[in-house]
């Protein structure tokens, strides 16, 4: 599902417009989805360089992406690297996120004699609270704050990070990036990247921006503890709409289903489907109900606040039942989802054509109607360029990039 928010009036006096890509959360199959998109995305935008963008907003799962891209690592590595394809510069594997969160666990178990002596303390002075609840909530002490080790994802992408040519110093970067992640004191938006949070690694920012409370716990940074991005706001397209760019695009894998529009011979009874699938569907259906809502009053107000600033906002179907129906942190099917998330995308590319050359005529882009319309699957589009292994090819590759970007803004 694409919609086009065009700017009411451009700016004057700026030869090269500025371009910027907002990507949100939405744990592993967000990631998958994202991934799918924004290789369709890169393929069939003439003229569009995701990985040589003017600013990048990541927030949960999209702040790996956003990092990668910001770091000029291409949708094709990307690809390579989370679907396991041929020429993949690391082995990925999802069983390394889904580790026991150990540390945490002993850490609350110290809390355990404690918690028993209050425990045992309030029966013999009020026994007349030993039935209500409150007598054992001293027990929460004793209670992890996040089942998984969040501490694999930093040391993921420190690896990814650590290669010539690449950076996991906000202060290195030749682009503009900012993780997003909430204080836990204080429920506010931190902007790691933002004067003042430069200096915490690129790494470390992100695995705070991915800590979802339960899974993951907190992240201390400087003595604060930070958590998931995406339970202030979903996109934050605002960091990067404040930053002055032209176009923003956006990537949101969370919509809410909507059976009424999914088609009629499919699953009729799909109420009872959502509730034959517990509450983590339950709970599935009623976050994206919130995240949509407020994005959707988000977009209406930028186009008032930033009346200089296109919107290309690109989300699932909500009729899609495979987005919808597959578990939020699967990665099982995540080759068959990328694809899935790949051919939807370029098919709605194909079919607003039309609506994209006009609306992507002022960003000197346009629709790329014969790549669109070749009959071609994702593990295909990856061999069109060629696997970067070589550290020495990877920085050559880079450079020829930078200086086809300088010629164009003479």
């Amino acid at each position: 599902m694409l919609t086009l928010n065009p700017a009411s009036r451009h700016r004057e006096n700026r030869p090269v417009p500025k371009i910027g890509l907002a990507i949100a959360g939405g744990g592993p199959l967000g990631a998958i989805y994202e991934l799918g998109a924004l290789r369709a995305l890169d393929e069939g935008i003439d003229g569009l360089r995701l990985h040589q963008l003017d600013h990048y907003v990541g927030v949960s799962a999209g702040a790996f992406l956003a990092t990668s891209l910001a770091n000029q690592v291409t949708t094709s590595q990307m690809c390579r690297i989370f679907m396991g394809a041929p020429g993949a510069e690391f082995a990925f594997e999802p069983e390394s996120f889904l580790r026991p969160a150990l540390g945490e666990f002993m850490s609350r178990v110290r809390n355990l004699p404690g918690a028993l002596y209050a425990m045992i303390s309030e029966a013999v002075t009020h026994p007349s609270r030993l039935g209500h609840l409150e007598s054992v909530g001293g027990l929460s002490r004793i209670l992890p704050t996040g089942i998984f080790d969040n501490e694999t994802i930093e040391q993921f992408v420190t690896r990814v990070l650590d290669r010539p040519g690449r950076t996991n110093d906000f202060r290195t970067l030749e682009t503009s990036l900012r993780i997003v992640a909430m204080d836990l004191d204080t429920g506010g938006a931190v902007r790691f990247g933002e004067p003042g949070t430069e200096d915490v690694s690129i790494s470390r920012a992100v695995q705070a921006s991915a800590a979802l409370p339960g899974l993951y716990p907190p992240v201390r940074i400087k003595g604060r503890y930070y958590v998931d991005g995406a339970l202030r706001r979903t996109l934050h397209a605002s960091v990067a709409l404040k930053g002055g760019v032209d176009l923003l695009i956006g990537i949101n894998p969370l919509v809410p289903y909507d059976s009424a529009l999914a088609p009629e011979a499919s699953h009729p009874m799909t109420e009872s489907r959502m509730i034959a699938g517990g509450l983590p569907l339950v709970l599935s259906q009623t976050f994206r109900a919130l995240i949509q809502s407020r994005m959707q009053i988000g977009i209406s107000n930028y186009a008032t606040e930033y009346p200089e600033s296109s919107i290309l906002l690109v989300e699932p179907n909500r009729s899609d039942e495979r987005m919808f129906f597959t578990n939020m942190f699967s990665y099982s099917s995540r080759s068959e989802l990328a694809e899935h998330a790949y051919q939807i995308t370029r098919a709605e590319l194909l079919a607003r054509a039309d609506d994209l050359e006009k609306f992507l005529a002022p960003y000197d882009m346009r629709p790329d109607r014969e790549a669109l319309s070749s009959d071609q699957s994702l593990f295909t589009s990856l061999r069109r360029e060629a696997a970067y292994l070589a550290p020495l090819g990877n920085n050559l590759a880079r450079s020829l990039d930078r200086l086809d970007r300088a010629l164009e803004e003479i």
